[in-house]
């Protein structure tokens, strides 16, 4: 009897930390299961309060105005924004390769947000103090680039995961890599990939290397940064770690990676330097009727207004090549054969316009003298 009742102390005891751990995990159950519902309402909240993407699937870029000769070449470009479109479909593998692996290898596969790399960036967040913008898809890029400003807070970022939640829920994949690769900035007043290849190699799109693709894929992360003009080490680092993804994930054979990651980083203008220093016909490919250009825009402007600037108007003209450059000739000539005979002479005379603020008397007197 003595010893039954020993026992039971214990088992109250034991019955007590039992009961304890239930409740301890009922009530982290409970709240946690608050906090997911409360994410939910806010999530869903801020998914109604979402702007319409008319302006995504009515794409329309803003593409220059250019004025071009009779036989189809650019004579004259008016805009703020250097871009060429370019349809998906006319995009060549290996550039859509480059840039997925650079960007989001996923992209196909997840539905606008990628769970392991927004919680690879805020495990980093934490970890640093600092609110990085990593973790973003595409589909997010859109988003931001479109809809978003650029400041560095977690309710901006939510507001980009409904964003792009939204996008895919209205336009295929396809679209929504087409739109990032026509409005995405990548320097050198370029905007989307074709104006980029271009703009750095000097051909279109459908024409660059495997290398090139990689070095313009490399270029939204940090457009500056990774300049191939004005930077091309830093850019031949970060082709290489293109290529290097593009290799991982099966894009290319080792015999192309180790091929394209050996070339120097060559660009346009340096393509042109030897141009100049090779050929006797470098002069040739240059077509200057800047007089013509303006009258042109000018004309445009009168009917256009502003959309002159982002229409993507075109302009061709009745100059012909050959003609216009036989009349620059002419008129160089001409003026150094001037300069030749009767050379600078020299100011007629000086007058001295004193203080600021006595200047536009002095200025005055100054004409009414000489007149």
């Amino acid at each position: 009897m003595t010893a039954v009742q020993k026992k039971r102390p214990a088992q109250r005891s034991g019955g007590g930390l039992w009961s304890a751990v239930k409740w301890t995990i009922a009530i982290g159950a409970a709240g946690a299961l608050s906090g997911v519902f409360l994410l939910i309402f806010v999530f869903a909240y801020i998914y109604q309060q979402l702007p319409s993407i008319d302006v995504l699937t009515d794409y329309r870029p803003k593409v220059p105005l250019r004025v071009w000769s009779a036989e189809g070449r650019l004579i004259g470009e008016f805009g703020e924004e250097r871009r060429d479109f370019v349809r998906i479909a006319d995009v060549p593998k290996h550039v859509k390769d480059a840039i997925l692996c650079a960007e989001d290898d996923g992209f196909y596969e997840h539905h606008g947000i990628e769970l392991m790399g927004i919680a690879r960036a805020a495990i980093v967040n934490v970890l640093t103090g600092r609110r990085g913008q990593g973790g973003s898809t595409i589909t997010m890029q859109v988003a931001r680039n479109f809809f978003l400003t650029t400041e560095r807070s977690y309710t901006r970022k939510l507001y980009e995961i409904a964003m792009s939640f939204k996008i895919e829920n209205e336009l295929t994949k396809d679209q929504i890599l087409e739109i990032y690769m026509n409005q995405i900035y990548l320097g050198q007043r370029a905007y989307g990939f074709e104006a980029a290849a271009k703009t750095y190699f000097g051909r279109p799109l459908a024409e660059i290397s495997v290398g090139e693709a990689a070095t313009i894929a490399g270029l939204p992360v940090a457009p500056s940064a990774y300049n191939p003009i004005v930077n091309p080490t830093r850019a031949t680092m970060r082709r290489n770690y293109v290529l290097r993804r593009m290799y991982d994930l099966g894009r290319i054979d080792e015999l192309t990676y180790q091929t394209e990651k050996s070339l120097p980083m060559e660009v346009r203008r340096a393509v042109e330097l030897n141009a100049v220093k090779t050929s006797e016909r470098a002069d040739s490919d240059v077509v200057t009727a800047h007089y013509a250009a303006e009258l042109a825009r000018m004309l445009v402007y009168d009917i256009f207004g502003n959309e002159t600037y982002s229409r993507g108007l075109n302009v061709y003209t009745t100059i012909r090549i050959d003609q216009q450059r036989a009349a620059v000739e002419s008129v160089r000539r001409h003026l150094i054969t001037y300069d030749r005979r009767y050379g600078y002479r020299g100011p007629e005379d000086k007058i001295e316009l004193g203080s600021a603020d006595n200047q536009p008397k002095a200025i005055r007197r100054a004409l009414a003298t000489t007149a």
